[in-house]
């Protein structure tokens, strides 16, 4: 009973300071900056820290190539790396710090060029599994002596940090401080910093939200409130009567895997074990076929897992061949083949990907794949007739073929201020997302069993949202 007394009472402080109401909108209210929770406050050190941290995380530490935190996390929007802002900064000063040679399309070249980052996109350096190794399509192996492989993403906002870890879209940082270490490494070419400072940018980041409803649900897992236990924020908002449309739509198409009170919990395991297969030594799917049904793959559960191959890496491996239009499109991606080996040794060889397609023509740039003697579809992970990947995702931290190409599970909180979207600012806008979702995410997902609406444009794919949906599910969005 006290803890719902608590509850409640935290409800209602929630309500009078002004939380919600119909002037809160999520598309231009800016994130907040609040004072640390006291619990947070206790195990990171003294109430002042995050006061300290902003400091040290607007100003470059000593022996670095002059980049800050502030210089990728740009504060004035909502911590992240705008292509606007890139742009704005080269015309104000290519000599800034930002334009590093680091990410630079070729850090080599005489004159080097930043059309990567001009789309918001940053060189992610990573190094592989002890049992992945680079191959060519031929199957050679070429990793690099230095078994390293590098990767183009977007800088995502800090904020909400208090219940978004794992820290990075394939969740290769497991604390605040040690990815504040590892952005000093590998951004701002730094040493070690000393742990007092990696603890001060920690308290700061923990003290960056998207909305006061963030807040909210931030200060109560601090406290220890289970999640099931938390009241829902945005149960209090104003909506009106599209907005209210967009939340119905929201739980029927989003919510399976954007649930709970922090918007990135998966909340339909269903779902999230139907995107998971079971692989052949060549990378295809393994099927199971039955007389007289259709092909069904073989799903591998993951009952410890929050990522998810949803199809984004396949997207702009769409982008890169000038299948779909995509924002980054312009710019070259590399092109990867991964070996998974049972261990370390890699002497035993588990699976290759992505598999060399069999395409339905014969033709290679076919991206319709081929069916075998039992009618089911010759197909990798992603789906579709793939030649290379350009970002094997959380496999690279794990070493496990089944996530190739499995990214982090984003909060949707805030999302109205975090253009571009996806690991690799693959789309522009809030619209254009939902479009992908409707025509190439929300059909393939078998385990949601969505029904199909007519093509919006001649030659279209099927859709499962309405045009009318979309809109008002973008309204939705654009409040959370």
């Amino acid at each position: 009973m006290a803890g719902h007394r608590f509850i409640a009472r935290t409800v209602g402080a929630f309500v009078l300071a002004g939380f919600v109401g119909c002037t809160e909108t999520g598309a231009s209210s800016p994130v907040e900056v609040v004072p640390e929770p006291a619990t947070s406050q206790a195990a990171l050190g003294s109430p002042g820290q995050a006061v300290a941290g902003k400091q040290h995380f607007q100003q470059a530490l000593p022996g670095t190539n002059g980049r800050s935190c502030a210089t990728c996390h740009v504060l004035s929007d909502n911590t992240a790396l705008t292509p606007e802002h890139v742009e704005a900064v080269w015309a104000r000063n290519p000599g800034d710090p930002l334009f590093n040679r680091i990410d630079a399309d070729d850090p080599a070249a005489p004159t080097p060029t930043y059309a990567h980052l001009k789309k918001g996109l940053v060189r992610v350096v990573l190094p592989l599994p002890p049992n992945m190794d680079v191959i060519d399509v031929q199957g050679n192996v070429i990793t690099a002596p230095d078994r390293k492989i590098s990767v183009w993403r977007g800088v995502p906002s800090i904020a909400d940090t208090g219940f978004s870890g794992p820290f990075q879209v394939d969740g290769r940082e497991t604390s605040l401080t040690t990815q504040a270490q590892s952005a000093v490494t590998n951004h701002s070419e730094g040493g070690t910093v000393a742990a007092p400072v990696l603890q001060r940018i920690a308290a700061f980041e923990r003290s960056v939200y998207s909305s006061p409803r963030a807040r909210f649900v931030s200060d109560l897992l601090e406290l220890g409130v289970p999640l099931s236990d938390i009241p829902d924020p945005d149960a209090l908002l104003v909506l009106d009567a599209s907005e209210r449309r967009g939340r119905d739509v929201y739980a029927l198409a989003c919510e399976a895997c954007h649930g709970n009170r922090t918007r990135n919990r998966i909340v339909r395991r269903d779902v999230h074990d139907s995107l998971f297969f079971a692989l052949k030594p060549n990378g295809n799917i393994q099927y199971t076929v039955a007389p007289g049904q259709r092909p069904t793959p073989v799903n591998v559960p993951r009952p410890d897992s929050e990522f998810l191959n949803i199809g984004f890496g396949l997207m702009t491996y769409l982008g890169q061949r000038g299948v779909v239009p995509l924002f980054n499109d312009s710019v070259d991606f590399p092109h990867y083949r991964f070996r998974f080996y049972t261990d370390g040794t890699r002497q035993h060889a588990v699976t290759d990907l992505p598999p060399i397609p069999v395409t339905a023509s014969g033709h290679p740039d076919d991206i319709n794949p081929a069916l075998d003697e039992n009618g089911a579809p010759i197909v990798g992970p992603s789906l579709a007739a793939q030649w290379y990947s350009t970002d094997p995702g959380r496999a690279l931290i794990s070493g496990d073929p089944t996530e190739f190409e499995a990214f982090d599970v984003p909060s949707l909180r805030g999302i109205a201020r975090s253009a571009p979207y996806f690991h690799d600012n693959s789309h522009a806008t809030l619209a254009d997302s939902v479009d992908t979702y409707s025509r190439f995410i929300l059909p393939g997902i078998v385990a949601m069993d969505l029904p199909l609406n007519p093509p919006e444009f001649p030659g279209g794919p099927p859709e499962v949202l309405t045009p009318t949906q979309k809109q008002d599910l973008v309204r939705f969005l654009q409040r959370l």
